[in-house]
């Protein structure tokens, strides 16, 4: 044997030395994970883990064959050590034996993370469509109102889909109309209605001048698709640019606050909450505005807010803008939602919806 090549064999026996207690130390701690697993009773999981298991006793035999090999043929010249190297024909003899069955196993793993992929996929979509359902029912792009200045907060509750909706829509050139309501019940359902009553609405208050004729159409369509169950509260405020004019109509909605003249005032219902009699009567009412002038709107998940046995409340929703009239509509909104976060003792766990408007 060479000086050079005498060398090369021990490096070689060496390295596969190693390189099989790297392996063995792997089958061992897969081998328990296989015991682990199939105590736990999934077959499918211990079989799975059983493989890999085999999969690396093999190949520590195949470097410990390799090891032993490379180790003889270091210590002598004889021909016969050759056959050493046969010692590697049982590994193979295995990799052959079992090729197809660690081919199948392949394919399992490779389908199950296809499948765990496809399921975190679902997952993530369930988690997002809750916020691309809310992003319908209360739009973060509103049309600009010359002379007006709107804010607005949505804080979605932990149910899977939202009920609150709110909307702000031009219905001519010089009239804006400020759309909130609140769809009873929770799921799917409650959240499909508020998306058909926000886009029937458009519809009608385009078609009719007066709130409270949109509210009698749109209340007779709701009653015709047999939405008895859910009940819609819904409030309506139309802006009238030229006349300096607020028009506002209330199914059964919470009171608004209307800041005017150094008072805060309640704009109560005008009607009873849709879809309950096909037959209901609503009205508008109209008030005129002066610069300074808000108009605050909310859902009730607002007022609902509890700490203990107390709500929130509609009075201290006018206490917040009594103390500070003159805050940015934007700014009225957050700070409403805070003061009731600060408020409650438990999560709020229901949808909230808070719109102010203001003629500069």
């Amino acid at each position: 044997m060479s000086v050079i090549h005498r060398p090369v064999l021990v490096a070689a026996s060496v390295a596969c030395l190693a390189a099989t207690l790297v392996w063995g130390r792997a089958a061992v701690r897969l081998e328990r994970a296989w015991r682990r697993i199939q105590d736990d009773g999934n077959p499918v999981a211990a079989e799975l883990a059983k493989s890999a298991y085999q999969r690396e006793l093999h190949n520590t035999l195949v470097y410990a064959m390799a090891t032993i090999a490379f180790g003889l043929s270091t210590l002598t010249n004889s021909p016969l050590i050759d056959l050493g190297f046969l010692l590697l024909a049982v590994p193979i003899g295995m990799t052959l034996r079992y090729s197809r069955r660690f081919l199948q196993d392949a394919r399992m793993l490779e389908e199950r993370a296809g499948l765990e992929r496809r399921a975190e996929e679902v997952l993530e979509q369930e988690k997002l469509a809750p916020k691309r359902w809310a992003a319908r029912l209360a739009p973060e792009d509103i049309p600009e109102f010359e002379g007006y200045e709107i804010g607005r907060v949505y804080e979605a509750g932990t149910g899977l889909m939202a009920g609150d909706f709110y909307d702000v829509f031009l219905v001519g050139p010089n009239r804006l109309a400020a759309v909130i309501g609140d769809v009873s019940g929770h799921g799917i359902e409650p959240s499909i209605t508020a998306f058909q009553v926000k886009y029937l609405l458009r519809v009608f208050l385009r078609q009719y001048r007066d709130p409270a004729q949109a509210f009698e159409e749109l209340n007779r369509q709701m009653w015709s698709a047999q939405r008895v169950e859910e009940f819609v509260s819904l409030f309506v405020g139309v802006f009238d640019q030229t006349a300096h004019t607020l028009r506002f109509a209330s199914a059964g909605h919470p009171p608004a606050w209307f800041w005017h003249d150094g008072e805060v005032r309640s704009l109560r219902a005008t009607g009873p909450l849709l879809t309950i009699d096909p037959n209901a009567d609503y009205r508008s009412r109209e008030v005129e505005l002066e610069d300074g002038d808000l108009l605050l709107l909310y859902t009730d998940g607002l007022a609902e807010a509890r700490s203990g046995e107390q709500l929130f409340g509609e009075d201290r929703i006018a206490g917040t803008l009594r103390r500070d009239p003159g805050a940015g509509a934007a700014v009225l909104c957050k700070s409403l939602l805070t003061a009731a976060r600060d408020f409650a003792t438990t999560p709020m766990t229901d949808d909230v919806a808070i719109m102010a408007i203001r003629k500069t």
